[in-house]
C-alpha cells in the first residue's frame, strides 16, 4: 500500500529500528567523508571534547535517512524534499550504539500552488538504546494526495 499525504496526520508517526552501529563503519565513513581525529583515532578522540571515538554527525544523518527510507519513505508517494529546516547534534554517536528513530509529524498542509500534493513536516529524533537523544532533524517532504482528494 502506498502512503499518501492523508496518511500523515500531525502527531507520532512511528518508531523505526534498531540499527546497530559498528566501530568499523564509523571509521570507514569518517575516512571517506569526515576525516577528523575524533572520528578516526581513539587516542585523539579520548582527548577531544567528545571524550572518545564518535561517529560523524553526517554519518548519523545518513543513518537517519536510511532508517526513514526503510521505515516509510520508500512506501510513500514522496516527491522529494525542498531541504532540511534544521539538524541538531545533541550527543555523540558511539561504536556499538543501537539506534532507534522516532518520527513525528509536526504539520501537514495541502500545497496552495499544487493542490494535488501536500507538504508534511517531519521531526526525526535518533536515540541510542538508553533513550538518549543523539540528533534531531526537521524536514518537509512533498507527498502526493490520494486520488480524488483534490
Amino acid at each position: 500500500m502506498t502512503l499518501t499525504f492523508e496518511d500523515f496526520p500531525p502527531g507520532r508517526f512511528g518508531m523505526f529500528g534498531p540499527r546497530h552501529v559498528t566501530r568499523d563503519e564509523i571509521l570507514a565513513f569518517a575516512a571517506e567523508f569526515d576525516p577528523q581525529p575524533m572520528h578516526l583515532d581513539e587516542e585523539a578522540a579520548s582527548k577531544s571534547m567528545l571524550r572518545g571515538l564518535s561517529g560523524s554527525g553526517w554519518h548519523l544523518c545518513s543513518l537517519m535517512m536510511r532508517m526513514m527510507a526503510d521505515g516509510f519513505i520508500t512506501r510513500a508517494a514522496s516527491l522529494g524534499s525542498p531541504g532540511v529546516d534544521e539538524v541538531r547534534w545533541l550527543s555523540p554517536l558511539r561504536p556499538g550504539d543501537d539506534l532507534l528513530l522516532e518520527v513525528d509529524v509536526l504539520e501537514a498542509r495541502v500545497s496552495k500552488s499544487r493542490p494535488g500534493l501536500g507538504i508534511v513536516k517531519f521531526k526525526c529524533t535518533a536515540r541510542n538504546a538508553a533513550g538518549q537523544a543523539l540528533a534531531e532533524m526537521t524536514s518537509p517532504i512533498l507527498i502526493e494526495r490520494r486520488e480524488g482528494a483534490v
